[in-house]
């Protein structure tokens, strides 16, 4: 009996999960939607870029700050305060169509993104128990995952069929049920953190940035997420463009497969570690942006979310739990935004520079070519598997 493992499932750590995925589907279906908006409303192709650029410096020059306070303070309150600000500045874009002001508003959008993914994915670290820290953060992360797969095809069929302000009501709508999960959730704050207050951490900005700690597999994230990028930034235009209607089929199996594969990977980390794990995983999604890159019919689409959602499904919530696991739990909240900065630094590189190589090659090509970020996620991950083989896993969470 002593062996049995701690306790996962309590109704704190499914309303988490289910408020962090309505947070997630109200916030990715604007990320393809508001950059054709700009343009609607007279932006210039600089100003179109902006829209994605502004809103990644927001979330990363927040994190640290954030970071800093999950050091010493309350999750819920911090939790509560994130989600309403989404709330506010997303219904704020349905108010203006100044194009300097639009930006503007872009720009406070990602601080407010970058303090509230970083506050709940702490909050679900501090609820998960430490020897399943795979696992957990497994689940949890299958409602990053789906949501960052489900939602930008949402958001396009409302953009596209219906109006901007129906696009904003919706996400509107799911941030608000966001909001009462959250209230409804028993967030659990730390007793070591509790009895600190801000006067007893001193405040760096790069300190409150990086977690020397957890550098490593967060860098390795950043090139998983720059792949990512080129099938968020082009896979409606490269569907458009091969005329295969059925592009929303990439994204249902991409999410079956990534919440099917959920169980057995997060129990897998958490037995021998994230290497084999993210190696294998690397190969599939490989496999998966070629085959995209070949499709010339929707047979090709369903077999390429079949293998990315086996591949990129599985690696994010890995990648987030080796971050947390080689830090200590007062750091954990700073090495949480190190993760999501990662996310965002990924999918925002990667949308600026393919699209500038997309004015000289074929839309499938930039699928070919981003598929190196996973031979590099592959050789990475090699390297500090041949560094730590040796090393029993369970050593390496202290």
């Amino acid at each position: 009996m002593t062996n049995q493992p701690e306790k996962l499932w309590n109704s704190s750590f499914i309303f988490l999960i289910l408020a962090n995925w309505f947070t997630f589907m109200s916030f990715q279906m604007l990320i393809p939607t508001l950059p054709p908006y700009m343009e609607e409303l007279g932006g210039s192709k600089f100003q179109v870029g902006l829209v994605t650029t502004l809103f990644s410096i927001g979330a990363i020059l927040s994190r640290p700050f954030i970071g800093h306070l999950l050091q010493t303070q309350s999750r819920k309150r911090l939790v509560l305060f994130g989600s309403v600000s989404l709330l506010i500045i997303t219904l704020l874009y349905s108010f203006t169509t100044a194009v300097l002001i639009f930006l503007a508003f872009r720009f406070i959008h990602g601080l407010a993104w970058g303090w509230s993914s970083t506050t709940n994915g702490t909050a679900a670290v501090d609820l998960v128990p430490k020897k399943r820290i795979g696992e957990g953060m497994g689940y949890f992360g299958l409602s990053v995952t789906i949501g960052m797969i489900i939602a930008p095809s949402l958001g396009i069929y409302l953009y596209q069929n219906f109006s901007f302000s129906a696009l904003i009501y919706t996400s509107v709508s799911l941030g608000t049920i966001a909001f009462v999960l959250f209230s409804l959730t028993k967030f659990k704050t730390p007793d070591n953190i509790k009895n600190k207050t801000l006067k007893d951490e001193r405040f760096t900005f790069w300190g409150s940035m990086i977690e020397k700690r957890s550098w490593y597999p967060a860098m390795i994230s950043f090139f998983n997420t720059f792949g990512y990028g080129s099938i968020v930034t082009f896979i409606v235009i490269f569907g458009q463009e091969q005329g295969i209607e059925q592009i929303y089929l990439f994204y249902l199996f991409n999410a079956a497969l990534a919440t099917i594969m959920r169980p057995i990977t997060g129990k897998w980390f958490d037995r021998k570690g994230p290497w084999l794990l993210i190696m294998a995983c690397s190969v599939l999604a490989f496999a998966g942006m070629w085959t995209i890159a070949l499709a010339d019919n929707f047979y090709y689409i369903i077999a390429a979310g079949i293998l990315f959602g086996a591949g990129f499904g599985s690696m994010m919530p890995a990648f987030q739990a080796w971050v947390i696991s080689k830090t200590t739990q007062e750091r954990s909240g700073i090495a949480n935004g190190m993760y999501y900065s990662t996310i965002d630094l990924g999918i925002g590189l990667s949308a600026l520079l393919l699209g500038v190589i997309s004015n000289y090659v074929e839309t499938a090509t930039l699928f070919k070519i981003s598929s190196a970020s996973f031979v590099i996620v592959l050789i990475l991950t090699f390297l500090d598997y041949q560094k730590n083989k040796d090393v029993e896993w369970e050593s390496e969470q202290t």
